[in-house]
């Protein structure tokens, strides 16, 4: 059974940061790509970050490049979320989310290529 625990979600300032965590039970980590996603209140869900199984590439929304970086340990089983210079639109529920794959350089965008999701971590950015 594959579990995706997050945390790190919060209020903060606009301007602030935050350090999303994603904690993975799986034992061949480095077999699964991986990404953050978001749904705010009457949204769909969206994606922000993806990273391929190695960690070796990453792939952002516009909204965010620059100022999000998504990371992957596999020694830790571990998924992060840096999120910088944070502004009020950024407020929503973010998931992790992972999938198993045996290509090495892709990353996936949709939702609907997910797997295995975490239960969501709150983020609010007040103005």
């Amino acid at each position: 059974q594959v579990q995706l625990v997050e945390s790190g979600g919060g209020l903060v300032q606009a301007g602030g940061s935050l350090r999303l965590s994603c904690a993975a039970s799986i034992r061949t980590f480095t077999m699964y790509a991986a990404g953050w996603f978001r749904q705010a209140p009457g949204k769909e869900r969206e994606f922000v970050a993806i990273i391929t199984r190695s960690g070796s590439s990453t792939y952002y929304a516009d909204s965010v490049k620059g100022r999000f970086t998504i990371s992957k340990d596999n020694a830790k089983n571990t998924v992060y979320l840096q999120m910088n210079s944070l502004k009020p639109e950024d407020t929503a529920i973010y998931y992790c989310a992972a999938r198993y794959t045996i290509s090495s350089g892709t990353y996936y965008q949709s939702p609907n290529e997910y797997d295995y999701w975490g239960q969501g971590t709150q983020v609010t950015v007040s103005s």
